[in-house]
């Protein structure tokens, strides 16, 4: 076929949510991705080391509805214990609202994470409502369907504030719009846990937990799910069954196809022109490729001069290298053996947190990066999969071979500073830097959210102020990754988003 309901440019995780919702609303669907296979930057990688991805993140369940699945038709795997490193060898485990030393022994602050995961899972439920559906705004009439729809969700989100005693309330208010390092201080002691959540709430973001915010990005995690797994066979194997249920509800799926322009006829699109020379035709084609790539695709033409200048500003840059350290043997020496598959954190207190990032706002690398990291095993390969947070894109210099080598040392000795007998088991070591992301995967500055989740760039003004609701310039185009609203992660909602938009909106 040549011609369709809908394409859709990319097959991440939001294209293929995009493309099977579509599908399974009747319409056909041709879903191209440039890779010759599914899942965008999650499964990238570089010769035989590790994928991108080695975790899964806030995969909502409200996608997986929508699609008729479950979580255990996607082998999402059990939630993953998460171990905040101390360089003193007290390290603590975290598993939900359960906090223990590595020995299993009673934490001290066990009692106050708990009440403040409730808080913050509570907080984050009422936010969810928000980004389940197109961001507040828009002046659609009730009668429609997604007016109505937005009434129930902004419904629901007065209710459950209206649930609320005034002092929570307004605790509530005062907290959403702060920074997680005070947050997170009010209640607990600086150290590992403390540093870990500082680390979670700024993840793939070129912010500080310091940063106006953090608390709202926190959120935005846990509300989506919050829980950590690591998927039976890797992102690749959740990808694929993704895509296994996207060709079950119709879709056509072709990969090694790459764009080359979006066709504009008049004030609407018509379809899509590969690098081959083919030309596939449709009345809706939504994008999950970054608005800068897409506003190159189709031609500055279709779009007003003030739209413009707002895409070219939009900010994203792109802070988390990804560091693999090639293990001679199975299993990390320095943790007990219950504690083997686990996902790590280095980062030792919140003020570390908050140190790191200050140097990669002027393009320069710091000396001490705040890790996550999961052994990962393929075949006989043993690996420690490592993102190094607050590694610019932009560094000063460049990325040269000296550069990738002083971050993969830095990485190694930070690591050590918890994991000392670590060093004696590496035996290679693979960098895979921002701008490396940038160039293989499209995503704007090697982003993992395609945009920092800032409160200038959140809700009605995701990706920017006036292209908040998915359409994107000439009648017929949409966004659908991760720079639309509710942002990135592994959640989906922005591509069963922009498809419901899609759908409501007539060719």
């Amino acid at each position: 076929m040549s011609r369709y309901d809908a394409i859709v440019i990319g097959a991440g995780i939001n294209g293929l949510i995009a493309a099977g919702i579509l599908a399974k609303n009747g319409l056909s669907v041709c879903l191209v991705e440039a890779a010759e296979t599914v899942g965008g930057m999650a499964t990238m990688r570089v010769e035989e080391g590790p994928e991108l991805a080695h975790l899964l993140y806030s995969l909502s369940p409200r996608v997986l509805a929508d699609l008729g699945l479950e979580t255990r038709d996607l082998g999402t795997g059990q939630e993953a214990s998460s171990v905040a490193l101390d360089p003193g060898g007290r390290h603590v485990v975290m598993r939900g609202d359960r906090l223990t030393w590595m020995d299993g022994t009673p934490h001290p602050d066990a009692e106050t994470w708990a009440a403040l995961h409730a808080r913050v899972v509570h907080y984050a439920g009422l936010l969810r409502h928000l980004a389940e559906g197109p961001p507040p705004g828009g002046g659609q009439p009730i009668w429609t369907r997604s007016g109505f729809a937005k009434l129930l969700r902004l419904g629901r989100f007065g209710l459950g504030l209206k649930r609320m005693a005034r002092p929570e309330m307004r605790r509530f208010l005062q907290v959403l719009l702060t920074n997680a390092y005070d947050f997170i201080l009010d209640d607990l002691p600086d150290g590992p846990l403390a540093g870990m959540l500082a680390a979670d709430a700024t993840r793939g973001n070129a912010m500080g937990p310091r940063s106006p915010g953090t608390v709202l990005t926190w959120m935005y995690r846990v509300g989506h799910g919050g829980t950590v797994t690591a998927p039976t066979g890797g992102m690749s194997a959740i990808m694929e069954r993704l895509k296994q249920a996207v060709e079950t509800a119709g879709s056509t799926i072709r990969t090694g196809s790459r764009v080359a322009r979006v066709l504009v006829s008049g004030d609407a699109v018509a379809g899509v022109e590969l690098d081959m020379g083919k030309t596939i035709h449709a009345p809706r084609v939504l994008s999950s490729l970054g608005p800068q790539a897409l506003l190159s695709l189709t031609g500055m033409e279709a779009f007003d001069i003030e739209a413009t200048r707002r895409i070219r500003n939009i900010r994203a840059r792109g802070t988390v290298a990804k560091v693999n350290l090639h293990l001679a043997r199975p299993g990390l020496p320095d943790l007990p053996s219950t504690m083997q598959n686990v996902r790590l954190v280095f980062a030792p207190s919140a003020d570390y947190v908050e140190t790191a990032f200050n140097p990669s706002k002027y393009g320069e690398m710091t000396n001490a990066p705040v890790i996550e990291a999961l052994p990962v095993s393929k075949g006989s390969d043993h690996w420690l999969s490592c993102n190094a947070q607050y590694v610019p894109v932009d560094l000063k210099g460049g990325w040269t071979d000296d550069a990738k080598d002083k971050l993969a040392q830095t990485t190694r000795d930070t690591l050590a500073r918890a994991l000392p007998k670590l060093t004696d088991y590496v035996q290679s070591t693979q960098v895979i830097t921002p701008d490396q992301i940038a160039e293989q995967t499209g995503a704007p500055g090697g982003h993992w959210h395609h945009g920092d989740m800032t409160l200038d760039q959140l809700l009605s003004l995701r990706p920017a102020n006036g292209l908040s609701r998915y359409a994107f310039g000439p009648k017929g185009l949409y966004l659908c990754g991760a720079s639309a609203h509710p942002g990135g992660d592994v959640m989906g909602l922005a591509g069963r988003n922009a498809a419901l938009a899609a759908l409501e909106d007539q060719p």
